[in-house]
């Protein structure tokens, strides 16, 4: 099986639905009776126990909502897995919230699908598994601009439009914390739930300091990181750690929060470093997701509070650096610094406002480089 989950209107259901031969949504009530009658009333439907001639695809969209989803998919699988291909999507992690039931472990496999990307504005191919990066190419200046001004989600990048983009985040934000938090979590607390998202939408781009954001809702600490992680599960945000070789010093250090969505953020440096940071944790996701390592996304720190806002960790090491500039081209000591400190081949300081440069930022190891924002992420995912 394939599970693809996701941000809310990110495309998934109108990407797998283009693959896919029946259609189940647990929204739908018709849908709904025919997954709570189990698995053999699903076979009548598909007429899995009929000769064909091919191998149908079923999608079933958020059935994480069910709270004996787990149960339902492993009976189905397990009998009839040799017959069907199933696509599973949900806007949410989907083993977050529902425990019960046996382990789908080994019958699938995990897909995570991001907005759109100044690569996916420019390849429809997967790259080159040995290499992982793409060869460089311009970005339409149109394009570019839309994904800085409106952000990559299909709806507002598409359109175009600013007083369209306005409204559909709002409503997004509203969705978020009035329709999945009630539908997927127990917090009854969603007037200062809300208090809490609104302070984490000004502060994409910090470290999140768990007592401060305590004291300003008014709820323990241990119920604002219990929050924060809710939010990050519904995709409102994600949390980057400090990257260290002991990842118990890591697990101490409190991490830096980012939206995904970075067009409703006002601040240009904070904006630029969010915009990098999207990018990059598709790119460490996507990769990963395909098998080409194990890839991850961290930020360095020291107790002389040098800092580098980005790094790239696979298989284990270091293997790019990622400072984030507006339009400042100075360099960045600290880029230096860590990257002799901790050996990683390649160090970026990358100006948003910098026009595309036609070279490979990975062409060879060396010093810090900096590189247009429009020349790195092309070479992406």
């Amino acid at each position: 099986m394939a599970f693809v989950s996701g941000p809310r209107q990110v495309g998934k259901t109108t990407t797998c639905r283009a693959h896919a031969d029946f259609y189940a949504n647990w929204d739908n009530e018709d849908d709904r009776e025919r997954i709570l009658a189990g698995p053999a009333a699903m076979v009548e439907t598909l007429g899995l126990d009929q000769l064909s001639t091919g191998t149908p695809i079923v999608l079933f969209d958020e059935l994480h909502k069910y709270p004996r989803w787990k149960q339902f998919l492993k009976g189905f699988f397990d009998v009839y897995g040799d017959r069907v291909r199933i696509i599973v999507t949900g806007s949410s992690r989907m083993d977050v919230y529902r425990r019960g039931g046996d382990s789908l472990m080994g019958r699938y496999f995990p897909y995570r699908m991001h907005p759109f990307s100044v690569a996916e504005t420019l390849y429809k191919t997967i790259p080159d598994p040995e290499r992982v990066v793409r060869s460089p190419r311009r970005p339409r200046p149109a394009d570019f601009r839309a994904l800085w001004q409106h952000g990559g989600y299909p709806e507002p990048f598409l359109k175009r439009d600013p007083r369209f983009s306005r409204r559909w985040q709002t409503l997004r934000a509203q969705q978020l914390v009035r329709q999945d938090v009630r539908d997927l979590t127990q917090i009854q607390q969603i007037d200062q739930l809300q208090t809490l998202v609104k302070l984490l939408s000004n502060r994409s781009a910090h470290q999140i300091v768990y007592g401060n954001l305590a004291k300003d809702v008014r709820v323990t600490i241990d119920t604002a990181r219990r929050w924060v992680d809710v939010l990050q599960s519904l995709h409102l945000g994600f949390t980057v750690r400090p990257w260290f070789k002991n990842i118990s010093r890591s697990l101490r250090k409190e991490p830096k929060w980012f939206l995904r969505d970075w067009a409703s953020i006002e601040d240009a440096g904070d904006r630029a470093e969010t915009f990098v940071a999207c990018h990059l944790l598709k790119a460490v996701e996507g990769w990963s997701d395909m098998g080409l390592g194990r890839f991850e996304l961290g930020y360095l720190r020291d107790k002389e509070k040098r800092e580098v806002d980005l790094v790239v960790v696979r298989d284990g090491e270091p293997w790019f650096l990622v400072e984030v500039k507006p339009s400042d081209r100075k360099m960045s000591t600290s880029l230096g610094y860590f990257q002799r400190q901790l050996n990683a081949p390649y160090a970026f300081q990358v100006v948003l406002e910098m026009d595309y440069v036609n070279a490979d930022c990975f062409a060879e190891d060396r010093g810090p480089l900096v590189v247009p924002a429009r020349t790195l992420l092309s070479q992406l995912l």
